[in-house]
């Protein structure tokens, strides 16, 4: 029988499939009669015939390029295996990232027999260090996932086809309660690890590890121990190829498991600890570890799982270890916790809180905080301060997170506190440190803003706030008048009367024709799609900048170290006229694109960042850098579901004459720096308003004549 057939889709697929949003699929549903029946499922949620739903696409023109992930994709829905197909294929993607690129070319052509024999060898190499897969057992139905899946590590690498397991895994488990720390803030929190020399931790635990996020920024930051236990084993199974692939010098250690109830690392003391906890978890065991040795701040009341989290971080700490967890802001002040709190507070083990923006991790609606805390050493003092940082302004509305100035605001106050928390002065209104005792009250209320706000008058200084302000207005009236300047220039031709048609070329026909070569920072990226060398010097290490993916989105300097670099890995350098695109995608974003200007060569490219060389003689890069990012370019290149990706082959250029595309190119950089000088007079009326309120209000400037400024 045709298993191919048989195959049913959701709508999710279907999108996927079509390259279109799920809202696309909803109205082709409603409103084309033609449109497939329902052959399974439920009301709420249909599936449909695999082939019925290919006929339709194919028919109205809306069938993008049978790729592999698609070829992937349809391989897992297809396969009538038993067992977790997805979680059985990891130990596999593993096994052939291992491989060198000779070896792993031939796999997907090997027949079926000779196939397998070397799945079931590779794969149970391995499957013992990734949860979930022990005792496995390859049918000979297994080939065609198994291939499919080979052949999309040989197109695109053993990360993407990890992405594209994590889509089935994670419809096969509802994907209820499964949240991503985003990578800006898991890079944030293993920042807040360093110690004042500069030093990384070298073994770090996350007991809430997910997918392995916090693991993966500790360790591009250098951690090379990585422990790490989720409940579901999918997760679990998942964080421990992650980890491997993105970092395969490290040591990791993944269990699947309930750290709480079941800790799969008893007796593990180590460095550091980085954790995002479950969210509003009730039912974590507080009836079954009423008398747990690991509660010794107190037993934490059942509505505060999160102090249990806090306090089973601890156990596992050396002394002066550290830790960091992300935290619901009402575990600072509800009623239930204040005799935890207090006790943390007096042993010196809390030693600083961070109020975030809305927006910096689900759930979005809540500005969460960040808890940095440490192992007391009986033999040493304990700090008589707690640093409290309110960077929740660090953005407003519902405009994207500003995380260069959020990692500023915080790392601004953080590093000087821990070289010298005697001296530390802080920032009036952002940050501040509070003295024990007067946390110790009957609320023990932790939240920054009702300390830092409040800050006693005498600390502010009316010279330096009048001088402060002074600069920012003449700042913001430079910007101003440039703003106007560009603004100025709105003479915009129509097209005819309907858009024009333009005939497009994929970004993968355009290296096949050497118009383009394309480079990432990723072990192999000295070589293009082609397999052609790109020749550039051999870089060295030694202060230079690193522009980062969140560069290039906020449009902002190289604010890059050598720290955000993969070790073991070609470094790509930027020429001026390369074009940047991002390549994982931001809810309710796109892709941010970014010319290379002059001034930004022999820059390190950052991780997560896709670097299109065009031959100036054939590709203008301004006309390049808008139409990859456009925004319906980028969605039909888009792959994954929990983390999004661009696939950059299936981009599409037009094919115009060059002297056009440099008309196009001339509009858009245009375009460009209306964009950049907007956000530069945003950025200085909101630091101007802030310093103005906190030093009228604390009563170190005055109104008069001010008031028509």
């Amino acid at each position: 029988m045709n298993q191919q057939a048989s195959a049913l889709v959701t709508a999710a697929d279907i999108s996927r499939l079509a390259g279109v949003t799920r809202a696309t699929v909803s109205n082709w549903r409603r409103r084309h009669p033609d449109f497939p029946t329902p052959t399974g499922g439920t009301d709420t949620s249909p599936t449909y015939d695999l082939d019925a739903v290919r006929a339709w696409l194919a028919a109205r023109g809306q069938l993008p390029e049978d790729t592999p992930a698609d070829r992937l994709r349809t391989a897992l829905r297809t396969h009538t295996g038993d067992g977790e197909p997805a979680v059985r294929l990891l130990p596999v993607v593993l096994a052939a990232a291992r491989l060198d690129r000779r070896e792993r070319d031939v796999l997907p052509e090997l027949r079926d027999d000779a196939l397998l024999r070397w799945v079931r060898s590779a794969a149970d190499n391995g499957a013992q260090d990734i949860p979930g897969t022990e005792d496995l057992a390859y049918a000979p139905e297994a080939a065609e996932p198994l291939r499919a899946l080979l052949r999309y590590v040989v197109a695109d690498g053993a990360e993407a086809a990890t992405d594209v397991l994590a889509e089935r895994l994670l419809e096969d488990s509802g994907g209820t309660g499964t949240y991503l720390t985003p990578r800006p803030l898991a890079d944030l929190m293993a920042r807040l690890l360093t110690d004042s020399a500069g030093a990384f931790p070298t073994s770090v635990l996350d007991p809430a590890c997910g997918t392995g996020s916090l693991l993966a920024a500790a360790a591009s930051a250098g951690a090379t121990q990585l422990h790490g236990q989720d409940v579901l084993v999918t997760q679990a199974a998942q964080a421990a190829v992650r980890l491997r692939l993105s970092d395969p010098g490290a040591v990791v250690t993944v269990r699947a498991g309930d750290s709480l109830r079941s800790d799969a690392f008893k007796g593990l003391t180590a460095d550091a600890v980085l954790c995002n906890p479950p969210y509003g978890v009730r039912d974590w065991g507080h009836e079954d570890l009423a008398y747990d040795q690991r509660w010794a701040y107190g037993v934490p009341p059942k509505g505060e799982p999160e102090l249990a989290w806090v306090q089973h971080s601890l156990a596992h700490l050396a002394p002066r270890g550290r830790a960091v967890l992300l935290m619901p802001p009402a575990v600072a002040e509800r009623t239930a916790g204040r005799r935890i709190r207090a006790q943390l507070v007096r042993d010196g083990a809390l030693r600083a809180v961070v109020s975030l923006p809305q927006g910096a991790a689900t759930p979005l609606h809540i500005g969460l905080h960040l808890w940095v805390l440490e192992r007391p050493d009986p033999q040493a003092g304990g700090p008589s301060t707690v640093l409290l940082v309110d960077a929740s302004t660090s953005a407003s509305g519902n405009r994207d997170l500003d995380w260069a100035a959020i990692d500023d605001t915080v790392l601004s106050a953080w590093r000087p506190y821990l070289a010298d928390r005697d001296s530390f002065t802080g920032t009036p209104g952002i940050a501040g440190t509070v003295q024990i005792t007067d946390l110790l009250n009957e609320a023990v209320d932790l939240t920054p803003a009702r300390h830092i706000r409040t800050a006693p008058r005498q600390t502010l200084r009316p010279a330096l706030l009048a001088r402060q302000a002074s600069e920012l207005y003449e700042q913001l009236h430079r910007a101003a008048r440039d703003l106007t300047g560009l603004s100025a220039k709105g003479d915009w031709s129509p097209a005819d009367d309907r858009p024009r048609d333009w005939r497009t070329a994929t970004v993968e026909d355009l290296l096949r024709g050497g118009a383009l070569s394309l480079l990432r920072t990723a072990p192999g990226s000295r070589r293009t799609r082609s397999g052609q060398p790109l020749p550039q010097p051999e870089p060295e290490l030694g202060g230079r900048p690193t522009l980062t993916a969140t560069d290039v989105m906020k449009n902002q300097p190289a604010s890059g170290t050598e720290a955000d670099l993969p070790t073991g890995t070609a470094l790509p350098l930027l020429q001026g006229g390369d074009v940047l695109l991002t390549e994982m995608l931001r809810v309710g974003r796109g892709a941010a694109a970014r010319v290379v200007e002059p001034g930004e060569a022999d820059c390190f490219l950052g991780p997560h960042l896709l670097l299109f060389r065009p031959d100036r003689r054939r590709l203008d890069p301004w006309f390049l850098a808008e139409f990859l990012s456009a925004e319906q370019n980028v969605n039909a290149a888009a792959t994954g579901t929990s983390i999004v990706r661009v696939d950059p082959r299936r981009l599409r250029v037009p094919l115009l004459p060059l002297a056009e595309q440099q008309r196009y190119g001339a509009a858009f950089r245009c375009l460009h720096e209306l964009r950049t000088t907007a956000r530069r007079a945003d950025q200085a009326a909101e630091d101007l308003t802030r310093l103005l309120g906190t030093g009228l209000t604390g009563g170190a400037l005055l109104p008069d004549g001010h008031g028509t400024a």
